[in-house]
């Protein structure tokens, strides 16, 4: 279900009226082949006379721009290359013009600051070829929001264009690095997908590791070192609180919500041996779910919540197994050369992604839950921690790359299509790893 956007003071005022589809076939993109041809789309600034909200108007038309060349399926064209000015366009596009610069989708609208104070978008998404209107929608919310409302503004023309759910208006939250290798400094920090709004969550005073988004948004459960024992804490994104889950003998690693946000998955150690366990939120009661005298970690729930995935070395080697949610059911899922680690389902349910260690090289990959149609998206000297968008069609993962002369290593964010390709950069200030993608903004 698309998010409320009442709970963030955004009002979804009308849905514009389409004209009558005409007897064409529908302007749309499949993304489920491999090498996808890029739709040339047309992002018209949001036309204003007024100054303010024009200058708003045009940011809102990079963003949307933006949001869509990056996803590998669009191309933007160059506003310079425009015939028709933003304000005939969002009353009545010409359509000639815009064939003629091998324009298929075009994207116009208008900005308006109200009396109250609000900022009013209203945009309109048409078929240049057929001539007609694909979608129209308006916003109004305050206008320091403005960004949001690209961003859902981009999901919406997504959505429209290609069947899939869109994946723009969400954050990232990853860990922060700095310093020389052997006193690395490490920090949550959070960010829009596309790095803006970035900002530190902790002070770097206690190593943190492996950050993972509550389904409701609002919470982050991940690992701390605080007097040099790593425990499970949950992080307000609200309040900015943060608390221990409990203090639980030996020590904790892995965590992640369950889909209904009501429990917490995570590995613990103890005498030498580390199982799966689940910690129910409500009653804080510390259920086992593994019993085996291996190495039982990183544990990932499947999204119906049914069951759980989770890398082993019981049969001899590090491979993945999954479970029924009771810890009944073991089935191992991998057999192949290497070592498998970090599984994560996809929040669609039909894919499993993994880091695979082979030959002195990392793999990001992803396969069936039964371990079929096994497929790498990603090698190099060090690629690991996939994590999905919520519409199951991108991958996160972070790149490390070799030591230089003076011993330094850097580590980036990649953003990655399920088909494999587009892969690209995600900027950040200082070094970064370990990202979590969250669920759209609710």
């Amino acid at each position: 279900m698309r998010r409320t956007l009442s709970l963030v003071s955004f009002l979804l005022l009308v849905f514009v009226a389409l004209s009558p589809l005409h007897a064409r076939a529908e302007l749309r993109i499949d993304i489920t082949r491999g090498t996808i041809e890029p739709l040339p789309i047309a992002i018209s600034a949001f036309y204003s006379d007024n100054p303010e909200a024009a200058r708003m108007g045009q940011d809102i038309a990079n963003v949307v721009s933006a949001d869509l060349e990056r996803s590998g399926l669009f191309v933007p064209l160059d506003p310079l290359s425009f015939i028709q000015d933003a304000k005939s366009t969002a009353l009545t596009p010409r359509f000639g013009e815009w064939s003629v610069l091998k324009t298929q989708a075009l994207v116009a609208g208008t900005a308006e600051l109200q009396g109250d104070g609000r900022l009013r978008i209203e945009f309109r998404l048409w078929d240049v070829f057929a001539q007609q209107q694909m979608l129209g929608l308006a916003y109004a919310t305050t206008p320091a929001n403005w960004r949001r409302v690209a961003h859902i503004i981009a999901d919406s023309v997504y959505k429209r264009l290609t069947g899939e759910e869109g994946y723009f208006d969400t954050r990232i939250v990853y860990i922060a690095e700095s310093g020389a290798q052997n006193r690395r400094v490490k920090r949550l920090a959070i960010m829009d997908q596309d790095g803006a709004n970035h900002r530190f969550l902790t002070d770097g005073s206690d190593l943190v590791l492996t950050p993972r988004f509550s389904p409701t948004n609002q919470e982050i459960t991940y690992v701390s070192y605080v007097n040099g024992t790593p425990r499970v804490y949950l992080f307000n994104l609200n309040t900015g609180q943060q608390e221990v889950l409990g203090d639980f003998p030996g020590m904790s690693f892995a965590p992640r919500f369950s889909p209904n946000g009501n429990s917490v998955i995570m590995s613990l150690a103890r005498d030498g041996n580390s199982d799966v366990f689940t910690l129910d939120l409500r009653t804080r009661e510390l259920r086992r779910l593994t019993s085996d005298p291996s190495i039982d970690i990183s544990p990932s729930y499947s999204p119906d919540g049914s069951q759980v995935v989770f890398n082993s070395d019981r049969g001899g080697s590090q491979q993945l197994y999954v479970m029924n949610v009771d810890g009944s059911n073991v089935r191992r899922i991998t057999f192949g050369e290497g070592r498998y680690a970090t599984p994560v389902w996809s929040p669609r349910g039909d894919l499993i992604a993994f880091t695979r260690l082979f030959k002195g090289e990392f793999y990001i990959g992803v396969m069936r839950p039964d371990g079929s149609g096994e497929r790498m998206l990603v090698r190099d000297f060090r690629v690991e921690a996939p994590t999905w968008a919520p519409n199951g069609r991108v991958l996160a993962y972070y790149r490390q790359g070799r030591a230089n002369s003076r011993g330094e290593v850097s580590s980036k964010i990649y953003t990655i299509d399920l088909t494999g390709f587009n892969d690209r950069q995600l900027l950040t200030p200082i070094d970064a790893s370990d990202p979590a993608w969250s669920p759209l903004i609710p």
